[in-house]
């Protein structure tokens, strides 16, 4: 249970006092009028004596009574009805509330902390968020104990109200005061009168009430005196006269009213009598009695509370009158019976009438000193007359008691012997007969030792008292009188329980016993309760808080109406009190306390009382609320949501259904339903009280802020026809963040080549789609008249669809010029603002039960400025057809055929408040949380800007791998301002040209445009077939120069710029990539406008092409040095080219067959001769899976700057000019990519070995071996597609760079290399090679010989045979080369040994020489021979080595073939 104010014995105590009688003449009830109180009234406050009172019990023994009180109350001589009782109590605990702006109290128990108090309603509702730390604030220490006034208020009045009964005597009057006022003419005779109607009312039949302690009542005569009127002499006379007619033990004059009427307002008498008044006191009969009633039955009050709205409600009156179930105790009263869902209504209600009264204070005449003279006359009254004569009636009674039944002792001597009898158990109660109906005459010895025990309980003699009800109970229980056994059980149990010292224990069973008496045997439930209360109340002293708890519910079982009292209202408060001593326990059971409280809310509505029912519901939703009850909180919630509309608080109520309806619910669809029709309803009631405030926020349906996607721009118009519409970017396309990043680089390398190789430092990439991935750390850039798109992702957590209506975005917006500044201007979606911001309204978006559907909303910027996104704006409701549930009738509010309920449609709002990502940069940042900003919702709205639209025309789809197709591009500006500087940017530039600056002013030939050629082409002679034809051309021609980015193109428009609603048509070339498989090819427009802007400096298209291409050739070619030293320029310089084309190509694709048609050669220094054809056809043709070998001389050629030499090999009748677009754009492009890559390799080795300088003699030496040579194959393809030829045409590049290396036309792909144990090793810095390989050493020097083949010399004539051989040495290096020369070795290789005879050289054997870079030298030499043979004239070794590098050593050369010559004698 609750902690009570007062402890168990005080209680008990002040449970069961003595009541004296008041009878008071007119004169003196006018007299106390004047302090607007009634006699019993002026001394409540002072029946309480504050000092220890003495009295001998039957042995004389002296007995202490400490803290007594006794009850003085006016005569009334009927008893309350039931119903008066019944609303008394509803009274009493509807009036007694938790006071607002206390500290609360905190209970602790095990993991909760439970407020238990006046804010246990915003602690515990979902909307009050920050209950934990108001909990924590408040718990300073571990255990706060929970105070019920309302509990401590209804037990007070129903134990005061309880009408006496004949089975016990403690409400019985034992004392009678006779007050008359001093003013009257004859005071002693008006006390005969008071006397007489005392002794009519107890003795006569006509009055069965009040109850009577003993037939000789103790008479007090008081009187009273008022000190105002004067006449004190008189009032003393009158004193004398009565304390010589009934002594000074029986009467007394009470001086009162000294208290001057024009005394100062500033002086403050205390007022004692307000706390003890109770604004509906069981003693105004008359107000129960003649109160005209309206009852207003409302069966279904409980179901609907559209339909439950009571008239005071409406009417906005007071709630605390409205709700009092009143049950009379007889179904045939006039006034009706009503049940506990009824509502009654009065006219007036007592509690208003009692309203204006209460403000008066009490006690006006009188002082401080009259406040005492009242508390000394009721301590005179007590000592001198009420305990002697109560101690006097109690000896009587022993004395009576002791001679009837023959004892030879007192009744307090013969206590053990009394109880030596056994104990009826609890079981033979249900089998004795009912005899609840026997009475005993008034004299009977059973009554008189009841009579004597509850005088003895009166006056705290509880061990006399346990004596006699215990001898009581034994004569009850034989006579089988249970209603009489019932009472002495009970208080025997009380008096054990109070004894001092605690001789015994308490006997639970005796007051277990007494309540199933009283219920089942004598069916009275007011008793029963009774004994519940104190029962109660000591098991909690003893802290036995289980068995309490279980004697409490089970009284609250019943469901029967006894004698007129409501269960309803008992039942909820003795819930509530077993639901407290669960959370009292030493292992406290908080969900059983919460399940209780549930329990007792219930009830409490039943019985009327809302605000205690929502109180108990917001209590039990602190141990509920987030442990994943969910059904359980959702009932209540709902509850405290029904409860707080019926009460007035709306905003509770909302918020109550609103986290009904905001948590994954687990409950059937239409239940769901029927929680949202109630929030919709509430919702409409609040929105109704003030329909031009602002828009509240929605709990339906979610919305997932961080999926908001916001685009700017128009939607793309579709392809029509051959014209394919450029991808761009829209809302249906998936974020890839690997694809977003190549998009950024695109554009920086654009940006940077239109700002002159800089990137400016405001540079901020364009994004047209935001979404949780993107930046947003910036605000976004929006043109003025574009739409913006806001696509905002919905979820229906329901089982029931829902509805929106008039969906559509809340703005803020603040014009700007960026010039001006204007102040700030909010305008919300309406008329207003129609030509500022343009807002696309959706009619109707129906989200069917747990979708997530996404809503696009547009805007439609009219002006610049700074828009700032909101939220959005709808009607919330549903469509019809959803399930009835709980009293809930669909069609409430709806018209048939509409799919939208108007009557459960409210309009509202919900913000979206998107969270920025964690920052994580500095060390603050990363110990503690902080987020970044998202500002993809807050756009700028620039000025105008050109808006580019691009279509491809006949645009492929699949290629052959290298293939050649001409395609045609659109560009339409489909804006109102000019465009200009238009780039396009891609990661694959040579996948793709617009021609060089001369392929729009070149026509095409005619041949070629007859042929449907891609290539630009002329008809050859037969003369110049294997035969190269020259030609030249520079890389700036094709926009690949040094410096810059090859990647960026210039789109050649004329004039360079592209008019409002003007388009251009320019030709596209395409060719396959090298490798087979789907290619993503992404392509970046970039184009600025004429007027330069501070907010936007350009704007990008994007586009990604998807191309599949397949097999065709694979071209293989080395570069080897020919034996020759010689060309026919003179020059020695001359090298052999071996091409091996192969057709890779498989027979599904359609090709029939491949047609090398033309071999061109592209370098700086080298170019193709002449072919070494072996076969006279025409040209090469390879049928799937054929392969050919082609074979050409190269010879060096005078290089200039950039110049590249074009040599064309033709094997047909048409010459592609290689120089032209689009062969030469596609080799340049593939050229500027594999010397980007060669470009970052050198620079890592360089900046390795920067330091060194060997290293620059390892590259001299490498060059020795390097050739810049890049070979272009240009083939024809026949396919057969349905039926028809159709002749495709591509080509393929080699680059040549290394001598003997064998190049490729396609990428290489690396073997992966075979699983190794993993290795742990420190990198270290790996130098470039410091000295050069012998292979590349022995390649410094190419040697020749020159010599007549055959030679003839008379050997008869002369016996030596001098030939002169003329040694050519060429130095193949960049640099200064030491070259020695060996005549003098003997050969002794295979080749050697197997020409027969031997010679020698005649003259200088060795030299030495050093040769300039690219020297040929000429060495002469004389050979001598002595007989006739084939000799190897190849023997000289060279050595060599770099003329300033002192630390090498000559290295021998490689020879060339043998040099034979044959030696004829003549």
């Amino acid at each position: 249970m609750a902690q009570c104010v007062q402890s168990v014995q005080e209680f008990l105590q002040d449970a069961f006092v003595p009541l004296v009688a008041a009878l008071c003449s007119d004169e003196a009830e006018r007299l106390t009028r004047r302090n607007g109180l009634s006699f019993a009234e002026l001394v409540k406050p002072f029946c309480r004596l504050t000092s220890e009172v003495h009295m001998r019990d039957p042995n004389n023994q002296l007995h202490i009574i400490k803290n007594l009180k006794i009850a003085v109350n006016n005569i009334i001589t009927h008893p309350p009805q039931p119903g008066a009782i019944r609303k008394l109590l509803n009274d009493v605990v509807s009036v007694s509330q938790p006071a607002e702006g206390l500290v609360a109290n905190v209970i602790t128990a095990g993991d909760y902390d439970l407020n238990i108090s006046d804010r246990s309603i915003k602690a515990s509702v979902p909307w009050y968020s920050n209950w934990k730390e108001t909990l924590m604030e408040l718990n300073t220490s571990t255990f706060y104990t929970a105070t019920t006034p309302w509990f401590e208020s209804y037990r007070e009045s129903f134990l005061q109200s309880m009408p006496a009964s004949d089975h016990e005597f403690l409400n019985h009057y034992v004392a009678c005061m006779l007050v008359v006022s001093s003013s009257e003419p004859e005071p002693v005779e008006q006390f005969l009168k008071l006397s007489q109607e005392q002794h009519r009312i107890q003795h006569s039949s006509d009055y069965l009430y009040p109850k009577w302690f003993i037939p000789n009542t103790l008479k007090y005569y008081v009187l009273l005196h008022d000190v105002s009127a004067g006449e004190e002499q008189r009032a003393d006379s009158i004193y004398e006269e009565m304390k010589q007619r009934y002594g000074t033990q029986g009467c007394y004059l009470l001086k009162i009213n000294s208290r001057v009427s024009n005394r100062g307002v500033d002086e403050q008498i205390p007022d004692p009598w307000s706390q003890y008044l109770q604004k509906n006191s069981i003693q105004n009969q008359e107000s129960y009695e003649d109160g005209p009633y309206t009852v207003i039955s409302n069966k279904s009050a409980d179901h609907l509370i559209s339909d439950g709205l009571d008239i005071d409600i409406r009417d906005g009156l007071s709630n605390n009158f409205k709700a009092h179930p009143l049950q009379l105790d007889h179904p045939s009263d006039t006034s009706g019976t009503l049940d506990g869902t009824d509502f009654i209504k009065t006219t007036p209600s007592l509690h208003e009438s009692k309203k204006s009264s209460s403000g008066t204070p009490h006690g006006a005449c009188l002082t401080l000193t009259d406040h005492d003279r009242i508390r000394q006359f009721i301590q005179e009254f007590t000592f001198r007359g009420l305990l002697p004569h109560i101690e006097k009636t109690i000896r009587q009674l022993n004395d009576q008691l002791i001679s009837r039944k023959g004892l030879s002792r007192s009744l307090f001597s013969a206590t053990k012997k009394w109880f030596g009898g056994g104990k009826v158990p609890e079981k033979s109660i249900n089998e004795l007969k009912n005899t609840s109906g026997l009475l005993y005459p008034p004299e009977a010895p059973e009554l008189q030792i009841r009579k004597m025990a509850d005088l003895c309980f009166l006056v705290q003699h509880y061990e006399l008292a346990y004596s006699c009800y215990h001898t009581a109970k034994k004569d009850f229980l034989n006579d089988q009188a249970m209603f009489y056994a019932a009472g002495a059980l009970e208080m025997a149990a009380v008096s054990a329980f109070l004894q001092p010292g605690a001789p015994r224990p308490y006997p639970a069973h005796y007051m277990d016993t007494a309540i199933q008496t009283y219920r089942d045997i004598c069916k009275n439930m007011v008793l029963a309760e009774r004994c519940v209360l104190l029962s109660a109340e000591i098991l909690k002293s003893q802290s036995k808080y289980s068995e309490a708890a279980a004697l409490l519910i089970r009284l609250t079982s019943e469901q029967n109406i006894w004698m007129g009292m409501d269960s309803d209202l008992r039942s909820a408060l003795l819930l509530e009190q077993a639901a407290h001593c669960f959370i009292n326990m030493k292992s406290p059971m908080v969900r059983k306390f919460a399940f209780h409280m549930i329990l007792a809310g219930h009830r409490f509505s039943k019985a009327g009382q809302k605000k205690h029912a929502l109180r108990c519901y917001c209590q039990a939703m602190q141990v509920y609320k987030g442990k994943g009850w969910s059904l359980a909180e959702d009932h209540i919630n709902f509850t405290i949501g029904r409860q707080s509309f019926t009460l007035r608080q709306l905003d509770n109520a909302v918020s109550a259904f609103r986290h009904i309806l905001i948590n994954d619910s687990k409950q059937p669809a239409a239940q769901q339903g029927a929680f949202l029709r109630e929030y919709l309803y509430v919702y409409k009631n609040v929105t109704q009280l003030s329909p031009d405030g602002p828009l509240p926020q929605l709990p339906l349906p979610y919305i997932n802020s961080s999926a908001t996607r916001v685009f700017f721009g128009h939607n793309r118009r579709p392809a029509e026809g051959e014209k394919q519409a450029a991808t761009h970017i829209s809302l249906d396309q998936e974020y890839d963040s690997e694809s977003s990043q190549q998009w950024k680089e695109l554009e920086e390398q654009v940006v940077a080549v239109a700002n002159k190789g800089i990137i400016p430092s405001n540079f901020q990439p364009t994004q047209y789609c935001l979404n949780s991935y993107s930046d947003n750390s910036r605000f976004p850039l929006a043109v003025v008249e574009e739409p913006i798109t806001v696509e905002v992702a919905f979820r229906n957590p329901l089982k029931v669809p829902l509805l929106l209506t008039d969906l559509s975005l809340l703005w803020k917006f603040q014009p700007k010029d960026f010039n001006v500044k204007h102040n700030e201007e909010t305008k919300e979606l309406g008329v207003c603002g129609s030509d500022v911001i343009g807002a696309e309204v959706i009619a109707e978006f129906l989200i069917n039960s747990e979708e997530t559907k996404m809503a696009r909303l547009k805007l439609f910027p009219h002006q610049t400025g700074e828009l700032h996104i909101l939220g959005v704006v709808y009607n919330l409701g549903t469509i019809q057809g959803s399930t009835a549930l709980d009293g809930l009738d669909p069609s409430i509010g709806m018209q048939t055929g509409k799919l939208v309920s108007n009557g459960l449609s409210v309009r509202g709002r919900q913000d979206l408040e998107i969270q920025g990502p964690r920052l994580n940069n500095t060390k603050e940042e990363k110990t503690s949380i902080k987020y970044g900003p998202d500002r993809r919702l807050d756009p700028i709205i620039t000025e105008e800007m050109p808006l580019l639209e691009v279509f491809f025309i006949n645009f492929p789809t699949g290629l052959l791998c290298g293939e050649i197709r001409k395609a045609y591009v659109e560009f339409v500006n489909v804006s109102k301002c000019p465009l200009t500087a238009l780039k396009v940017v891609s990661k694959h530039p040579e996948f793709f040209t617009f021609g060089g600056n001369t392929a729009i002013l070149t026509p095409l030939s005619p041949s070629a445009s007859e042929n449907c050629s891609a290539y630009k082409t002329v008809v050859t002679d037969s003369t110049s077939l294997h035969t190269a034809l020259l030609s030249s051309a520079s890389s700036g021609d094709f926009g690949v120069g040094t410096g810059s980015q090859p990647e960026v193109i210039h789109v050649p428009l004329l004039d360079s710029v592209l008019l409002p609603g003007a388009s251009v048509q320019l030709p596209m070339w395409l060719r396959g990539p090298d490798e087979e498989g789907v290619h993503e090819i992404n392509f970046l427009f970039y184009y600025e406008s004429i007027r330069k802007h501070s907010k936007m400096c350009h704007r990008v298209l994007r586009h990604t092409a998807v191309i599949c291409t397949s097999r065709s050739l694979n071209v293989r070619a080395t570069v080897s040095r020919s034996n020759a030293l010689e060309d026919e320029e003179g020059r020695g310089d001359n090298m052999l080219v071996f091409v091996d084309v192969e057709n890779i190509n498989t027979s599904e694709t359609g090709v029939k067959e491949f047609h090398v048609v033309q071999v061109s050669s592209n370098s700086k220094h080298w170019k193709l001769q002449k072919s070494v054809k072996v076969s006279e056809d025409k040209d090469t043709k390879l049928a799937s899976r054929e392969r050919a070998k082609l074979c050409f001389k190269a010879v060096r050629c005078k290089s200039f700057d950039e110049t590249y030499t074009f040599a064309d090999i033709v094997f047909g009748n048409e010459q592609i000019i290689s120089s032209a677009s689009p062969c030469a754009d596609f080799f340049f492009r593939s050229l500027s990519s594999q010397l980007k890559r060669a470009h970052v390799q050198s620079n890592t080795h360089a900046s390795q070995a920067a330091a060194k300088q060997s290293f620059e003699a390892v590259r001299l030496i490498q060059k020795c071996s390097e050739v810049d040579l890049n070979i272009v194959v240009l083939w024809k393809a026949y396919v057969v597609e349905d039926s028809k030829q159709l002749i495709l045409e591509g080509q393929h590049h080699v680059a040549l760079h290394t001598i003997g290396k064998e190049a490729f036309s396609f990428p290489q792909k690396l073997e992966q290399p075979e699983m190794v144990l993993l290795k742990f090793f420190r990198p270290e810095n790996t130098p470039a090679p410091t000295r050069p390989t012998p292979e590349q050493l022995s390649n410094l020097i190419k040697t020749s010989l020159r010599y007549p083949e055959s030679f003839n010399h008379s050997f008869h004539q002369k016996s030596l045979c001098l030939v002169p051989v003329t040694l050519l040495l060429s130095n193949c290096s960049q640099a200064d080369v030491d070259v020695i020369i060996d005549l003098r070795h003997k050969t002794t290789s295979p080749e050697a040994l197997e020409v027969h005879g031997s010679f020698t050289w005649l003259g200088q054997t060795q030299y030495k020489l050093q040769l300039k870079s690219q020297e040929v030298y000429s060495l002469q030499l004389k050979a001598c021979f002595v007989h006739t043979g084939v000799y190897n004239l190849g023997t000289p070794r060279v050595f060599a080595k770099l003329a300033d590098q002192v630390t090498l050593f000559e290295t021998s050369q490689q020879n060339s073939m043998p040099a034979l010559i044959i030696i004829n004698n003549i």
